[in-house]
Protein backbone atom coordinates (compact mmCIF):
# COMPACT_ATOMS: atom_id res chain seq x y z
CA UNK A 1 0.00 0.00 0.00
CA UNK A 2 0.96 3.34 -0.59
CA UNK A 3 0.83 6.77 1.21
CA UNK A 4 -1.77 9.16 -0.05
CA UNK A 5 0.12 12.76 -0.34
CA UNK A 6 -1.28 15.80 -0.55
CA UNK A 7 0.08 16.05 -3.91
CA UNK A 8 -1.67 13.15 -4.61
CA UNK A 9 -5.02 13.70 -2.92
CA UNK A 10 -5.02 16.88 -4.88
CA UNK A 11 -4.55 15.13 -8.39
CA UNK A 12 -7.05 12.30 -7.11
CA UNK A 13 -9.58 15.34 -6.71
CA UNK A 14 -8.78 17.20 -10.42
CA UNK A 15 -9.51 13.28 -11.82
CA UNK A 16 -12.46 13.27 -9.91
CA UNK A 17 -14.14 16.43 -11.24
CA UNK A 18 -13.09 15.49 -14.76
CA UNK A 19 -14.81 12.43 -14.54
CA UNK A 20 -17.62 14.28 -13.35
CA UNK A 21 -17.85 16.25 -16.14
CA UNK A 22 -17.54 13.65 -18.34
CA UNK A 23 -20.38 11.43 -16.66
CA UNK A 24 -22.58 14.27 -17.15
CA UNK A 25 -21.60 15.52 -20.62
CA UNK A 26 -22.08 11.00 -21.64
CA UNK A 27 -25.32 11.09 -20.01
CA UNK A 28 -26.95 14.20 -22.08
CA UNK A 29 -25.65 12.05 -25.30
CA UNK A 30 -27.13 8.85 -23.90
CA UNK A 31 -30.37 10.39 -22.89
CA UNK A 32 -30.84 12.03 -26.86
CA UNK A 33 -29.76 8.93 -28.51
CA UNK A 34 -32.01 6.57 -26.93
CA UNK A 35 -34.95 8.90 -26.61
CA UNK A 36 -34.50 9.25 -30.20
CA UNK A 37 -34.68 5.14 -30.41
CA UNK A 38 -37.63 4.94 -28.54
CA UNK A 39 -39.21 7.45 -31.15
CA UNK A 40 -38.32 5.34 -33.97
CA UNK A 41 -39.17 2.04 -32.71
CA UNK A 42 -42.07 2.36 -29.72
CA UNK A 43 -40.11 -0.26 -27.93
CA UNK A 44 -40.84 -0.65 -24.10
CA UNK A 45 -37.51 -2.09 -23.45
CA UNK A 46 -35.92 1.09 -25.41
CA UNK A 47 -37.99 3.67 -23.60
CA UNK A 48 -37.72 1.47 -19.96
CA UNK A 49 -33.76 2.51 -20.97
CA UNK A 50 -34.29 6.05 -21.56
CA UNK A 51 -36.10 6.56 -18.56
CA UNK A 52 -33.27 4.87 -16.52
CA UNK A 53 -30.70 7.28 -18.56
CA UNK A 54 -33.16 10.53 -16.99
CA UNK A 55 -32.43 8.82 -13.63
CA UNK A 56 -28.68 8.99 -14.59
CA UNK A 57 -28.63 12.52 -15.44
CA UNK A 58 -30.30 13.58 -12.58
CA UNK A 59 -28.00 11.36 -10.29
CA UNK A 60 -25.15 12.64 -11.99
CA UNK A 61 -26.26 16.11 -11.36
CA UNK A 62 -26.55 15.73 -7.71
CA UNK A 63 -23.06 13.92 -7.50
CA UNK A 64 -21.38 16.66 -8.99
CA UNK A 65 -22.51 19.14 -6.62
CA UNK A 66 -21.73 15.98 -4.11
CA UNK A 67 -18.14 15.62 -4.91
CA UNK A 68 -17.48 19.35 -5.38
CA UNK A 69 -19.07 20.08 -1.70
CA UNK A 70 -16.78 17.18 -0.20
CA UNK A 71 -13.12 18.48 -1.69
CA UNK A 72 -13.96 21.59 0.80
CA UNK A 73 -12.15 22.03 3.78
CA UNK A 74 -13.24 22.33 7.30
CA UNK A 75 -14.93 25.28 8.51
CA UNK A 76 -16.21 26.93 11.66
CA UNK A 77 -19.37 25.84 10.96
CA UNK A 78 -18.26 21.94 9.45
CA UNK A 79 -15.35 21.52 11.77
CA UNK A 80 -15.49 17.75 9.99
CA UNK A 81 -15.53 19.10 6.42
CA UNK A 82 -18.50 17.34 3.90
CA UNK A 83 -17.18 14.84 3.36
CA UNK A 84 -20.16 12.63 4.77
CA UNK A 85 -22.10 14.03 2.12
CA UNK A 86 -20.37 11.15 -0.27
CA UNK A 87 -22.58 8.86 1.51
CA UNK A 88 -25.87 10.83 1.27
CA UNK A 89 -25.00 11.47 -2.35
CA UNK A 90 -24.78 7.12 -2.96
CA UNK A 91 -28.03 6.91 -1.18
CA UNK A 92 -29.65 9.41 -3.32
CA UNK A 93 -28.63 7.87 -6.59
CA UNK A 94 -29.82 4.43 -5.28
CA UNK A 95 -32.62 5.60 -4.69
CA UNK A 96 -33.31 7.09 -7.62
CA UNK A 97 -32.08 3.68 -9.39
CA UNK A 98 -34.72 1.80 -7.46
CA UNK A 99 -37.48 4.53 -8.29
CA UNK A 100 -36.37 3.86 -12.17
CA UNK A 101 -36.12 0.11 -12.08
CA UNK A 102 -39.95 0.27 -10.73
CA UNK A 103 -40.74 2.68 -13.27
CA UNK A 104 -39.78 0.15 -16.07
CA UNK A 105 -41.58 -2.83 -14.60
CA UNK A 106 -44.72 -0.69 -14.71
CA UNK A 107 -44.62 0.87 -18.16
CA UNK A 108 -43.42 -2.72 -19.65
CA UNK A 109 -46.48 -4.58 -18.10
CA UNK A 110 -49.39 -1.21 -19.09
CA UNK A 111 -47.34 -1.55 -22.81
CA UNK A 112 -47.58 -5.33 -22.53
CA UNK A 113 -51.08 -5.67 -21.73
CA UNK A 114 -52.49 -2.37 -24.03
CA UNK A 115 -50.62 -3.84 -27.21
CA UNK A 116 -46.97 -4.13 -28.28
CA UNK A 117 -46.55 -1.92 -31.80
CA UNK A 118 -42.94 -1.94 -32.43
CA UNK A 119 -40.94 -0.51 -35.81
CA UNK A 120 -37.38 0.46 -37.04
CA UNK A 121 -36.49 -2.02 -34.97
CA UNK A 122 -32.76 -2.56 -36.55
CA UNK A 123 -31.93 1.34 -36.46
CA UNK A 124 -33.10 1.24 -32.79
CA UNK A 125 -31.62 -1.91 -32.07
CA UNK A 126 -28.07 0.06 -33.27
CA UNK A 127 -28.20 3.14 -31.24
CA UNK A 128 -28.89 0.90 -27.89
CA UNK A 129 -25.34 -1.33 -29.00
CA UNK A 130 -23.74 2.03 -29.67
CA UNK A 131 -25.10 3.63 -26.10
CA UNK A 132 -24.38 0.25 -24.46
CA UNK A 133 -20.42 0.22 -25.27
CA UNK A 134 -20.00 3.98 -24.80
CA UNK A 135 -21.51 2.76 -21.09
CA UNK A 136 -19.50 0.15 -20.39
CA UNK A 137 -16.26 2.20 -21.41
CA UNK A 138 -17.16 5.37 -18.92
CA UNK A 139 -18.41 3.02 -16.25
CA UNK A 140 -15.51 0.74 -15.63
CA UNK A 141 -13.26 3.92 -15.91
CA UNK A 142 -15.45 5.85 -13.18
CA UNK A 143 -15.17 2.36 -11.03
CA UNK A 144 -11.64 2.12 -11.18
CA UNK A 145 -11.46 5.44 -10.53
CA UNK A 146 -13.70 5.31 -7.66
CA UNK A 147 -11.73 2.80 -5.94
CA UNK A 148 -8.60 4.09 -6.52
CA UNK A 149 -9.67 7.37 -4.85
CA UNK A 150 -11.08 5.72 -2.53
CA UNK A 151 -13.96 8.19 -3.65
CA UNK A 152 -17.64 6.92 -2.75
CA UNK A 153 -19.16 9.31 -5.06
CA UNK A 154 -17.07 8.35 -8.26
CA UNK A 155 -17.29 4.51 -7.77
CA UNK A 156 -21.80 4.67 -7.20
CA UNK A 157 -21.51 6.87 -10.07
CA UNK A 158 -19.23 4.23 -12.10
CA UNK A 159 -21.77 1.25 -10.85
CA UNK A 160 -24.98 3.46 -12.01
CA UNK A 161 -23.43 3.76 -15.56
CA UNK A 162 -22.73 -0.19 -15.58
CA UNK A 163 -26.10 -0.86 -15.17
CA UNK A 164 -27.02 1.56 -17.79
CA UNK A 165 -25.11 -0.71 -19.82
CA UNK A 166 -26.35 -3.45 -18.76
CA UNK A 167 -30.04 -2.60 -19.21
CA UNK A 168 -28.72 -1.07 -22.60
CA UNK A 169 -27.14 -5.00 -23.48
CA UNK A 170 -30.80 -6.15 -21.94
CA UNK A 171 -32.57 -4.21 -24.43
CA UNK A 172 -30.82 -5.52 -26.99
CA UNK A 173 -31.18 -8.85 -26.51
CA UNK A 174 -34.76 -8.39 -26.43
CA UNK A 175 -34.83 -6.56 -29.93
CA UNK A 176 -32.66 -9.36 -31.45
CA UNK A 177 -35.04 -12.04 -30.27
CA UNK A 178 -37.94 -9.92 -31.62
CA UNK A 179 -36.28 -9.47 -34.60
CA UNK A 180 -35.54 -13.24 -34.72
CA UNK A 181 -38.48 -14.94 -33.84
CA UNK A 182 -40.68 -11.93 -34.07
CA UNK A 183 -42.67 -12.49 -31.10
CA UNK A 184 -43.29 -9.09 -29.50
CA UNK A 185 -43.72 -9.58 -25.42
CA UNK A 186 -40.03 -10.56 -25.87
CA UNK A 187 -39.74 -6.71 -25.54
CA UNK A 188 -40.98 -6.06 -22.18
CA UNK A 189 -39.73 -9.27 -20.94
CA UNK A 190 -36.64 -8.29 -21.73
CA UNK A 191 -37.53 -4.60 -20.12
CA UNK A 192 -38.52 -6.18 -17.25
CA UNK A 193 -35.37 -8.37 -16.41
CA UNK A 194 -33.40 -5.34 -17.02
CA UNK A 195 -35.18 -3.35 -13.92
CA UNK A 196 -34.68 -6.02 -11.60
CA UNK A 197 -30.69 -6.30 -12.55
CA UNK A 198 -31.10 -2.05 -12.04
CA UNK A 199 -33.18 -3.12 -8.39
CA UNK A 200 -30.65 -4.99 -7.16
CA UNK A 201 -28.06 -2.41 -8.06
CA UNK A 202 -29.96 0.71 -6.58
CA UNK A 203 -30.39 -1.62 -3.55
CA UNK A 204 -27.23 -2.66 -2.67
CA UNK A 205 -25.88 1.80 -2.99
CA UNK A 206 -28.27 2.23 -0.57
CA UNK A 207 -27.14 -0.48 1.58
CA UNK A 208 -23.76 1.33 1.31
CA UNK A 209 -24.85 4.69 1.84
CA UNK A 210 -26.73 3.82 5.18
CA UNK A 211 -23.54 1.60 6.69
CA UNK A 212 -21.56 4.86 5.93
CA UNK A 213 -23.89 7.26 7.71
CA UNK A 214 -24.15 4.67 10.80
CA UNK A 215 -20.73 4.38 10.89
CA UNK A 216 -20.34 0.54 10.24
CA UNK A 217 -16.96 -0.40 11.18
CA UNK A 218 -15.71 -2.69 8.05
CA UNK A 219 -14.07 -6.11 9.18
CA UNK A 220 -11.06 -5.52 6.60
CA UNK A 221 -10.47 -2.33 8.01
CA UNK A 222 -10.01 -2.88 11.25
CA UNK A 223 -8.29 -6.23 10.86
CA UNK A 224 -5.77 -4.35 8.82
CA UNK A 225 -5.62 -1.37 11.37
CA UNK A 226 -5.08 -3.28 14.68
CA UNK A 227 -2.45 -5.37 12.69
CA UNK A 228 -0.33 -1.51 11.96
CA UNK A 229 -1.03 -0.69 15.11
CA UNK A 230 0.07 -3.82 16.83
CA UNK A 231 3.22 -3.26 14.96
CA UNK A 232 4.25 0.26 15.15
CA UNK A 233 3.15 -0.15 19.24
CA UNK A 234 5.47 -3.19 19.35
CA UNK A 235 8.52 -1.32 18.00
CA UNK A 236 8.06 1.49 20.24
CA UNK A 237 7.06 -0.74 23.89
CA UNK A 238 3.51 1.00 24.08
CA UNK A 239 0.41 -1.02 24.69
CA UNK A 240 -2.85 0.20 23.30
CA UNK A 241 -6.74 -0.32 24.04
CA UNK A 242 -10.20 1.57 22.87
CA UNK A 243 -9.48 1.65 18.94
CA UNK A 244 -12.57 3.52 17.09
CA UNK A 245 -12.88 4.23 13.79
CA UNK A 246 -15.04 5.58 11.08
CA UNK A 247 -14.64 6.01 7.33
CA UNK A 248 -15.52 9.71 6.01
CA UNK A 249 -16.36 9.48 2.69
CA UNK A 250 -12.88 10.41 1.72
CA UNK A 251 -10.95 9.56 4.97
CA UNK A 252 -10.19 7.07 8.05
CA UNK A 253 -10.29 9.18 11.45
CA UNK A 254 -9.67 6.78 14.15
CA UNK A 255 -9.53 7.16 17.75
CA UNK A 256 -6.99 4.95 20.05
CA UNK A 257 -5.72 5.09 24.04
CA UNK A 258 -1.73 4.54 24.34
CA UNK A 259 -0.76 3.48 27.91
CA UNK A 260 2.38 4.86 29.06
CA UNK A 261 3.92 4.18 32.44
CA UNK A 262 3.42 6.85 35.25
CA UNK A 263 6.61 8.36 35.47
CA UNK A 264 7.17 8.74 31.49
CA UNK A 265 7.62 12.33 30.91
CA UNK A 266 4.88 14.14 28.83
CA UNK A 267 6.99 15.10 26.13
CA UNK A 268 8.36 12.04 25.53
CA UNK A 269 5.16 10.45 25.62
CA UNK A 270 4.22 12.91 23.07
CA UNK A 271 6.78 12.03 21.06
CA UNK A 272 6.25 8.40 20.75
CA UNK A 273 2.17 8.74 19.97
CA UNK A 274 3.49 10.75 17.02
CA UNK A 275 5.33 8.04 15.52
CA UNK A 276 3.16 6.05 15.91
CA UNK A 277 0.26 8.77 14.07
CA UNK A 278 2.91 9.04 11.43
CA UNK A 279 3.51 4.91 10.96
CA UNK A 280 -0.50 4.60 10.62
CA UNK A 281 -0.60 7.38 7.84
CA UNK A 282 2.49 6.19 5.85
CA UNK A 283 1.01 2.74 4.94
CA UNK A 284 -2.29 3.37 4.68
CA UNK A 285 -3.91 3.84 1.05
CA UNK A 286 -6.82 6.05 2.70
CA UNK A 287 -5.74 9.29 4.16
CA UNK A 288 -6.08 8.63 8.14
CA UNK A 289 -6.29 11.26 10.88
CA UNK A 290 -5.37 9.49 14.16
CA UNK A 291 -6.48 11.47 17.14
CA UNK A 292 -4.46 9.73 20.70
CA UNK A 293 -5.23 9.86 24.15
CA UNK A 294 -2.36 9.29 26.63
CA UNK A 295 -3.26 7.46 29.81
CA UNK A 296 -0.38 5.69 32.50
CA UNK A 297 -0.92 1.91 32.56
CA UNK A 298 -0.87 1.93 36.36
CA UNK A 299 -4.37 3.91 36.44
CA UNK A 300 -5.20 1.99 33.22
CA UNK A 301 -5.59 -1.62 35.99
CA UNK A 302 -7.65 0.47 38.40
CA UNK A 303 -11.34 -0.81 39.37
CA UNK A 304 -13.52 1.26 36.85
CA UNK A 305 -10.92 1.08 33.86
CA UNK A 306 -11.52 -1.25 31.06
CA UNK A 307 -9.12 -4.50 31.18
CA UNK A 308 -6.44 -3.89 28.69
CA UNK A 309 -6.07 -5.54 25.15
CA UNK A 310 -4.33 -5.22 21.76
CA UNK A 311 -6.63 -5.47 19.39
CA UNK A 312 -10.22 -3.94 18.13
CA UNK A 313 -13.40 -4.24 20.31
CA UNK A 314 -15.63 -7.18 20.04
Amino acid sequence: MTASSPADQLTATRDGRFAIRLSLAVGFLMLIGKCGAWWLTGSSAILSDAMESVIHVLAVGFAAFSFYLSVRPPDEQYLFGYERIAFLSAGFEGGLIVIAALAIIVTAIEKWLSGLELSHLGSGTLVVVGASLINLALGWYLVRLGRRTKSIIIEANGHHVLTDSWTSFGVVIGLCLVLITGWKPFDPICAIVSALNILWSGGNLMRRSVTGLLDYADPAVGHELRARLDEACSQMGVQYHGVRFRHTGNRILVNVHLLFPYLTPLGEAHAAATKIEDAIREVSAVPVEMETHLESIEDHGEPGHPCHYTGLPK
